[in-house]
């Protein structure tokens, strides 16, 4: 277990963003081990809802220099084109709604768009990008709304479904997010949310070498019990909270490798710069896949939940 996190007993006088408690606990520090910068970011944990956020971020107007163009290479080589990536998504949705208005917070380049293309669905999306929602707009046949979240000007109950995948961690003001999601959402309307895990068994493990920490993009991070506070308290009904199995037990065990042969004095390319596996590096990962990795996963039951949560939410019928 980390020693930044079982050291955490600092007592921090920002209020939670979220539930609005005081009394909030240093969580843990780490850097931006994605670009192998040095500097320190602080994680709080509110001891009401659960939620971990970051303490004082970057301004948003700064925060371009950490989506850097190496990170935009990795999300998109990250399996967004794979079918097996939306294919779960579309089933989830199944049960509850077949066709409709649908919009995709975050929507990038529209390959989710996409997968559910058809005559049954008007299709909608929001990205901040012009470039890549124009993609997104010959790709999909959807509608994209160019710039941030608040500022879309999609009049009250818009939507069947609003889907936000990997996209809320991102976001400065959730709260204020999540307001306008359901104001969106039409009467018995669906949100369906995907996000990381902080209480999952890998984030447990390898504390700040945790890959799922993102810092400083990711300025929130979520437990099952702080996302359903988050979404209750926007006056969304739950429908259908899980966690399920996502890990990438490689690159954490990258970020504690690189750090130890950082402490001898050699220092390695960043993640986020390094070009294809080298085929000892390809070797070694399949080696700690079937020893490491299989081994983790058959204690992860013990140690925490799934890397992933799943979420359905509902917009009450009577509006």
């Amino acid at each position: 277990m980390d020693t930044n996190r079982k050291n955490a007993l600092v007592t921090n006088g920002e209020r939670c963003p979220v539930c609005g408690q005081v009394g909030a606990r240093e969580w843990l520090q780490a850097p931006d081990r994605l670009h192998g910068r040095q500097e320190k970011y602080t994680l709080l944990r509110c001891p009401g809802c659960s939620l971990v956020w970051l303490s004082q971020p970057p301004a948003p107007e700064e925060m371009h220099r950490h989506y850097t163009d190496a990170y935009d290479r990795l999300i998109s080589s990250a399996g967004e084109d794979s079918p097996d990536r939306w294919g779960f998504r579309n089933e989830a949705l199944r049960p509850y709604k077949q066709s409709g208005a649908l919009l995709d917070l975050g929507c990038s380049s529209g390959s989710f768009l996409e997968s559910v293309r058809g005559n049954s669905w008007k299709l909608h999306g929001i990205e901040m990008s012009s470039e890549t929602a124009r993609a997104a707009e010959r790709r999909s046949g959807a509608e994209v709304f160019v710039g941030d979240i608040l500022e879309a000007p999609f009049p009250p109950d818009s939507f069947d479904v609003i889907t936000c995948f990997d996209v809320l961690e991102h976001l400065y003001e959730p709260r204020r997010v999540m307001a306008r999601v359901r104001e969106w959402l039409k009467p018995g309307g669906i949100f369906y949310v995907l996000i990381p895990n902080v209480d999952s068994a890998e984030a447990r493990v390898f504390g700040s070498y945790w890959h799922g920490l993102e810092l400083p993009r990711h300025l929130f991070h979520y437990s099952p019990a702080s996302l359903k506070f988050l979404l209750e308290s926007a006056g969304l009904q739950e429908v259908s909270l899980e966690t399920r199995r996502n890990p990438a037990v490689g690159t954490s065990l990258r970020y504690v490798w690189d750090d130890l042969f950082r402490s001898v004095g050699v220092r390695q390319t960043p993640v986020a710069y390094r070009g294809g596996a080298s085929l000892p590096w390809r070797a070694a990962r399949r080696v700690v896949r079937m020893t490491v990795l299989r081994f983790l996963l058959g204690l992860a039951p013990l140690v925490g939940g799934g890397e992933s949560i799943h979420a359905i939410f509902r917009k009450d019928i009577t509006g």
